[in-house]
């Protein structure tokens, strides 16, 4: 059965705001300040090579941010231990069938460095409306949601966003079903913003700005959907 994963998304027309051209990028991970959430904006960031996310200035502001060090997570490198394999069976996987309440989770505001403002969940939940936007979940033999992650697919690209776990390795198994479904569909390019201690270990490496980009335009140009 189709799914939204597998549908083309929606038209959502040219940005309003424009990013200068890489070779003027300054060397910091923060790019620029200002703008707006737009589905046009996000998506014409995101093949760009950027992201939004909060920065405080004091006072929260809309950043939009390239780190570099870049962190991805390689299709072909995702560390999947015996007892992970043995977790996976405990759990069904789904797609796209409850994303409000899987960004709601990201977005805890009891989580540490939490910075999913309601800004962001209404934006990115306009992005799953417009077939942009993808949760993976996880549930428990019980039918309850137990973890998952949501991003956002442009052509071979999956932009991870954040994921939550109420359960032991849920989030885990929701990331594997995700790796399988991007290489199943011909998609390339993993990007998880900066590598944290746990996501490499689950096999997230680093890259350059200047090859993140080159991987991204080999991911733009792929024959996958988007």
């Amino acid at each position: 059965m189709a799914t939204r994963w597998d549908s083309e998304p929606q038209p959502v027309g040219e940005s309003v705001w424009r990013f200068p051209p890489s070779d003027d990028w300054p060397d910091t991970d923060l790019l620029a300040v200002g703008g707006g959430l737009e589905p046009a904006t996000i998506i014409h960031a995101y093949r760009h090579g950027i992201f939004p996310m909060i920065v405080e200035m004091p006072e929260p502001r809309l950043g939009w941010w390239s780190p570099d060090p870049r962190g991805i997570l390689p299709l072909d490198g995702l560390r999947v231990t015996r007892s992970l394999k043995q977790s996976a069976r405990r759990f069904e996987i789904r797609v796209d069938t409850c994303f409000g309440e899987v960004i709601r989770r990201c977005a805890d505001p009891t989580r540490e460095s939490g910075w999913i403002t309601p800004a962001f969940i209404d934006a990115y939940t306009r992005l799953h409306d417009l077939g942009w936007a993808h949760s993976v979940e996880a549930f428990d033999r019980a039918g309850a949601l137990a973890g998952g992650l949501y991003g956002v697919r442009v052509g071979g690209l999956f932009a991870g966003e954040s994921m939550f776990h109420l359960q032991r390795d849920a989030s885990k198994v929701a990331l594997i079903a995700l790796v399988e479904m991007m290489r199943r569909t011909g998609m390339t390019l993993l990007d998880v913003q900066w590598r944290t201690e746990h996501l490499g270990s689950l096999g997230a490496i680093d890259v350059s700005r200047a090859e993140y980009l080159r991987l991204l335009a080999a991911a733009l140009a792929t024959s996958a959907p988007r």
